[in-house]
């Protein structure tokens, strides 16, 4: 490590000698769309960069290059932006070599994603261990910050009056004599703070980016050349024309970021970004405030608007939405100032049980509005207006989704959260259960929660609640690369304005099977049950429980069976390895079915059928011989619908479900 370091001071020494003026440090990340370990990467990344004062030591740029292929759609990071982004990173194009750590061969061109720069030398010269974006600390980046500059560099940016193009006036000054090693460039890319997706760009998964290149100028080939020997305090003054590309998402999140470089041996010298300039009209839609829970048909709504512009703003419109359907639109008319905020009560709705969306969208600004990006707001909620009597019995077995009076919050809108699947179920005694995937799921921290139904616990002394569930953790990588998937069951008496936690496990304390990287699907012998009981709930007319999972981009989650009643209550038991296995047939049935036993011993056992609501239809004793056990399940005066049949012996217990149609 010290060899590197002090490989580091040769290569500058001319600079520190002299040099006057504190330095921010260029990161480089070379990552990509199509690339998982990218995806699973940038999440820490980003987090570090963000943290403590790293961002006043350290600015990053984003190329997404087309490692280990290019996305296959048109508009993509990529894409948009491939000859800039092919002439930074190849063999023949900038010259950046790979080589990771000082011990691995020499090649040219980047040639994998992910893989980072630091002020266009490798990471491990100031300390990292590789190259690997996962190996980046708040001590790397102190001490790349660390060398100070001959250089210091100011930007002001200027909109053009359509508000298609800024006007960057851009300043170098000398603090020390610098004489460059090859050519001396200075270099200005185009890239948004933040860019989110709602489909991912990629294969990846990947939706949430931070500071992509967008765009460079005049190119990023060509740059601003400078003299190659300076002198202190000599400065060169020069103006760049930044005509916005089309496909930017949102002009508010753009930045511009230039650095000086040294061509000769790839040193970046100093680096500075600055903001684009506030549009001088810009109505902003910041929050939309509703509980969570909201145990009531009746909602009034309260909203949040930012001017984000330079102009005050003394009328709008106020377009309110509830799941998608539009409400009646309001007009507000005051004074609100540049930077400031107002809150206004909207008018009340009525809205059934379950998840609820309700978004507004702001038009009509006064003055007019330059940016429509950050027009709209929206909000998931769940309706809880009736707790209904217990038991609560759910096997996923019917296709509407979420289960009646069932609900499910998904904040951030993304692709992965709860869902009801066909593929697998508890013990392999149906193929349905819900599933969270983590697997693709590249939005770390992201939380969605699964909402039981309300339920009246009067009466109940001792409420147990239990569940199967399979899990498969993801192998522990390096760095930010730790998935730590959660799944946590909370409870609450008051309407969820407090919850607690009564179950918690996460990473491998989750997993009922050895880690895997392949996307998990659920096996007969790949359940666990989990039985709590909530003495907190007992007696509670008031109960919600609710399934948390946080997402730490790792594997596949299932549950099935879940049950919610009285200690010791009639309700699907686990199923457990037992000597005893049935069939039945025919399946759908109309009228009587039969129930053909595999028994490896004489025994007593119990035949149950509850219905979808957990309610007792059908009880009897039988017994069993050695071999095949041929019993009848009339049928006939059941209901059509979807039965749970329990063969419970001494050993253990198993179910099959029985449709019936008639």
């Amino acid at each position: 490590m010290k060899k590197n370091l002090l490989t580091l001071s040769l290569i500058i020494a001319g600079i520190n000698l002299l040099a006057q003026t504190p330095r921010l440090s260029l990161y480089e990340e070379f990552t990509g769309e199509n690339c998982p370990p990218c995806a699973a990467t940038n999440p820490g990344l980003d987090a570090l960069l963000q943290s403590g004062t790293n961002p006043n030591k350290m600015v990053a740029i984003k190329w997404m290059v087309p490692i280990p292929s290019a996305p296959t759609n048109t508009w993509s990071l990529y894409q948009t932006d491939q000859a800039e982004i092919n002439w930074r990173y190849s063999a023949a194009g900038y010259g950046y070599q790979s080589q990771d750590t000082p011990t691995n061969s020499i090649i040219s061109g980047i040639n994998s994603a992910p893989s980072g720069r630091c002020d266009g030398q490798h990471s491990w010269v100031f300390g990292a261990v590789g190259d690997h974006p996962a190996y980046m600390t708040s001590s790397v980046i102190a001490t790349a910050q660390s060398y100070t500059s001959p250089f210091s560099i100011s930007m002001t940016p200027v909109w053009s009056p359509t508000y298609t193009a800024i006007t960057l006036t851009v300043n170098i000054q000398a603090s020390a004599n610098y004489t460059s090693t090859g050519s001396l460039i200075f270099r200005l890319v185009l890239i948004e703070k933040e860019v989110h997706f709602a489909t991912a760009p990629g294969s990846n998964g990947e939706k949430n980016f931070y500071h992509p290149v967008r765009m460079s100028y005049p190119s990023i080939q060509l740059g601003t050349p400078m003299a190659s020997g300076w002198i202190t305090g000599q400065s060169q003054t020069f103006t760049i024309n930044c005509v916005l590309p089309s496909y930017i998402v949102q002009k508010g999140e753009i930045a511009f970021v230039g650095f000086i470089q040294d061509d000769g041996n790839k040193n970046v010298l100093q680096s500075f970004m600055v903001s684009g300039p506030a549009l001088a009209n810009d109505a902003k839609a910041t929050a939309v405030n509703i509980p969570t829970t909201v145990c009531s048909n009746s909602i009034i709504p309260q909203i949040t608007i930012d001017n984000a512009g330079n102009n005050s703003i003394t009328s709008l419109t106020i377009a309110p939405y509830k799941d998608a359907i539009a409400l009646t639109p309001v007009t507000w008319t005051g004074n609100l100032a540049p930077g400031a905020a107002t809150i206004l009560t909207m008018s009340q709705f009525t809205s059934t049980g379950g998840a609820h969306s309700y978004s507004f969208n702001i038009t009509n600004v006064s003055g007019g509005d330059m940016y429509f990006a950050n027009n709209s707001k929206k909000f998931s909620f769940v309706v809880e207006p009736a707790y209904l009597p217990p038991p609560v019995i759910e096997g996923f077995v019917f296709g509407t989704w979420p289960p009646a009076n069932w609900g499910f919050l998904n904040p951030d809108g993304g692709a992965y959260t709860w869902s009801r699947v066909s593929n697998a179920g508890g013990y392999g005694n149906s193929n349905e259960s819900t599933r969270y995937d983590f697997y693709n799921n590249s939005v770390t921290g992201d939380v969605d929660d699964l909402y039981l139904p309300p339920t009246d616990l009067s009466g109940v002394s001792n409420p147990v609640l239990s569940f199967d569930y399979a899990y498969a953790p993801c192998p522990t990588g390096v760095g930010a690369n730790v998935y730590n998937d959660k799944l946590e069951v909370l409870v609450s008496t008051d309407c969820g304005v407090s919850w607690t936690t009564v179950f918690s496990k996460s990473g491998a304390n989750l997993g009922t099977v050895p880690a895997t990287t392949v996307s998990f699907v659920a096996a007969a012998a790949n359940w666990t049950t989990s039985t709590i009981a909530i003495p907190s709930l007992s007696n509670n007319p008031t109960a919600l429980v609710i399934f948390r999972a946080t997402n730490d981009y790792g594997n596949m989650l299932y549950i099935d069976n879940v049950n919610l009643n009285q200690a010791g209550a009639v309700a699907i038991a686990k199923i457990s390895a037992n000597p005893v296995s049935f069939d039945l047939y025919p399946n759908p049935t109309n009228g009587e079915a039969n129930i053909i036993v595999s028994s490896s011993r004489s025994s007593a056992a119990k035949i149950t059928v509850l219905n979808t609501l957990g309610q007792l239809i059908y009880n009897k004793t039988v017994a069993l011989n050695e071999g095949i056990t041929k019993l009848q399940l009339d049928s006939k005066d059941f209901s059509s619908g979807i039965y749970h049949v329990i063969l419970e012996t001494d050993k253990g217990s198993c179910l099959k479900k029985l449709t019936v149609n008639k």
